[in-house]
């Protein structure tokens, strides 16, 4: 038998004050418990429905899921797993290019909103010169933002970037059909 020992606590409703009883916090815990209650997100990334490219800096390949467009660089890596971004038994680094028609401007950045994994972030110039690299943790609705203009972004594994030895200043070997898909 669940016996909870909690006092009970007013709650005004409409002027009048109610009460919420251990019997109406243990019916709520029940209901909870009986549903299965799963709270993680149901929402999956359609990953498998995007173009994918290759791209590759200091000798080192990225195979990279494609977002050029409004809704596919919105969603970006949002309720990605973990597993979902491990590299192919190949050792090639998985990642998300985002794809811009236009130069975007220092102060556009990105945010972690409903994603559950730390991210390296590189923000590229149309020439694939790295303007900046950022780690991005996990649920943070922080802007991260290049302070530099950039026209692609490339989502990696936190630490890929850095174990790799890839920094700021480095080329990015883009294919030119990339940019000719952007919308």
């Amino acid at each position: 038998m669940l016996s909870l020992r909690t006092p009970q606590h007013s709650i005004r409703k409409r002027g009048r004050p109610a009460r919420v009883t251990r019997t109406g916090v243990a019916l709520l815990l029940g209901s909870l418990v009986g549903s299965g209650c799963d709270c993680a997100p149901k929402t999956r990334n359609p990953l498998d429905t995007m173009g994918k490219v290759t791209v590759r800096a200091k000798g080192h390949d990225f195979e990279s899921w494609i977002a050029d467009d409004e809704a596919e660089r919105q969603r970006g890596l949002m309720f990605v797993t973990a597993d979902q971004m491990t590299p192919p038994s190949t050792g090639v680094e998985r990642g998300m290019l985002f794809v811009f028609p236009n130069d975007q401007p220092a102060n556009a950045g990105f945010w972690m909103k409903n994603t559950g994994i730390p991210l390296d972030i590189a923000f590229i110039r149309s020439n694939g010169e790295i303007v900046r690299i950022l780690t991005m943790r996990p649920y943070d609705e922080s802007n991260y933002q290049p302070g530099a203009p950039y026209r692609f972004a490339l989502e990696v594994n936190a630490g890929v970037f850095n174990r790799l030895g890839i920094a700021r200043g480095d080329t990015f070997e883009i294919p030119a059909t990339v940019l000719q898909n952007a919308r």
